[in-house]
């Protein structure tokens, strides 16, 4: 009982000196007020806004998941994970504007669902859209033709057919939120490009732990794809790898391809094993690095477009 009086009169003042600007003082007093209260999602929700005010990105991350376990619909530990890293346009605008920016001869799309992704398909742009159901709402561009199977049945078929013998030049993984899938997706789509394509994937930057699960217990929901880019910064340094911060749960951008690489097919299993063994936890510090967080504004983001690649993609190790 005694520390749960200290704790609120911890958190009344820590509140007030963050009401007055004085977070880095605020913060080691609503830090143990969330210590001593246990299990008090409002405490510890106090404490995440104290340590993001104070710059200190880790200690925001930590405390707001540590909320979010107590009470997952606390609105201000969700308002502080999306605050400390994602910002400016959602990552569906972003999409439009690399679309109208790379005027790509060819996309590939993997999870259309109801097709409003595929609106900024531009004209002149081949557009396969691939989903095992389907669900259009939305004018489809002008060719644009879906395939309604899953994307490893999809990839087994003659893809360089559909697209008029020509590579693919953009393409978006938002399918499966399982890491496995994005990879096998991933290691698909290099084949059919060349080193100037471009391949996005959704849902990298993950929310919090509950969101960032394998099995879905949220409405939002991003699933474990941060592991797949973990995974090509890791085994694959050929790569460029980016994650722009796009609400809501970041946009990766992955050029510098190498069509002829053949590291993750014969890797397949061992690769799989080793980032499903990698728990979340991995990313309580230093998230941001880890997967490669790039500032989501459009003049640095079109400039990474245009960025010159290395002569010659080196080779996967």
């Amino acid at each position: 009982m005694l520390r749960r009086v200290i704790a609120d009169i911890l958190l009344m003042r820590g509140s007030g000196l963050l009401q007055a600007g004085e977070a880095r003082r605020a913060l080691p007093q609503l830090a143990l007020a969330a210590r001593l209260a246990g299990s008090s999602a409002e405490h510890f929700g106090a404490a995440a806004v104290a340590a993001m005010q104070a710059g200190n990105r880790d200690a925001a991350v930590r405390y707001s998941e540590r909320a979010l376990q107590i009470n997952p619909d606390l609105g201000s530990a969700h308002n502080v994970l999306f605050g400390l890293f994602m910002h400016g346009e959602s990552y569906v605008d972003l999409l439009g504007r690399i679309h109208r920016h790379l005027k790509p001869r060819t996309y590939i799309e993997i999870g259309v669902d109801t097709g409003a992704s595929l609106v900024f398909v531009q004209p002149g742009t081949l557009a396969l859209g691939v989903d095992p159901d389907p669900k259009i709402k939305h004018p489809l561009p002008p060719g644009a033709l879906i395939f309604a199977q899953t994307s490893d049945e999809f990839f087994r078929g003659d893809v360089r057919a559909a697209l008029g013998g020509l590579p693919v030049d953009l393409a978006l993984i938002d399918g499966m939120h399982h890491f496995e899938f994005a990879l096998r997706d991933f290691m698909n789509l290099e084949r059919l490009a060349t080193r100037e394509s471009t391949v996005l994937i959704h849902d990298c930057f993950p929310h919090d732990r509950r969101t960032a699960e394998r099995e879905r217990s949220t409405t939002f929901w991003s699933g474990d794809i941060w592991r797949l880019i973990v995974l090509l910064k890791k085994h694959r340094p050929d790569l460029q790898v980016h994650t722009i911060a796009a609400p809501g749960t970041g946009l990766g951008l992955v050029r510098n391809l190498d069509p002829s690489s053949r590291f993750i097919a014969e890797n397949l299993d061992r690769l799989c094993a080793e980032f499903l063994a990698l728990d979340y936890g991995y990313l309580d510090k230093d998230r941001a690095g880890k997967l490669n967080l790039f500032p989501n504004d459009w003049e640095r983001v079109r400039a990474l477009l245009d960025a010159p690649l290395s002569a010659a993609a080196r080779k996967s190790p």
